[in-house]
């Protein structure tokens, strides 16, 4: 059996559930940012903080966060690894898409704690 050592989960079937899992809690955060501008159309900038302050805000932000990096990592794998072959690119292929995927990680990681640092504060 091979094995890719860059994959997310190392099973097709368990990315594919991490990125429809990942998908709908975007989906369901999106709807509640999207449920506070109605439940509240004329919000100001003391109410946004308000609602970003809670506890549960912040790790349900922080969860989507860790969601969209996942969903996005396997997106950007999965086109790496369909779109980055040696039939396109011949024999440099594999350096080729190693270091896409490098850039795509490296990416990911500052997002990711750029993100943390906003949610959490320092």
């Amino acid at each position: 059996m091979v094995t890719n050592a860059t994959s997310f989960s190392r099973s097709g079937l368990t990315d594919w559930l991490v990125q429809r899992l990942s998908a709908v809690v975007l989906g369901a955060y999106m709807l509640c940012i999207l449920g506070s501008f109605v439940v509240h159309p004329d919000m100001d900038y003391e109410q946004w903080r308000a609602l970003f302050a809670a506890d549960s805000m912040r790790i349900f932000s922080l969860l989507s966060l860790a969601a969209l990096c996942a969903h996005a990592w396997i997106g950007m794998w999965t086109v790496g690894t369909d779109y980055l072959t040696s039939l396109q690119f011949g024999k440099g292929a594999t350096s080729i898409r190693l270091a896409y995927q490098a850039i795509c990680i490296l990416l990911i990681a500052v997002y990711l704690i750029w993100g943390i640092r906003i949610f959490w504060g320092t």
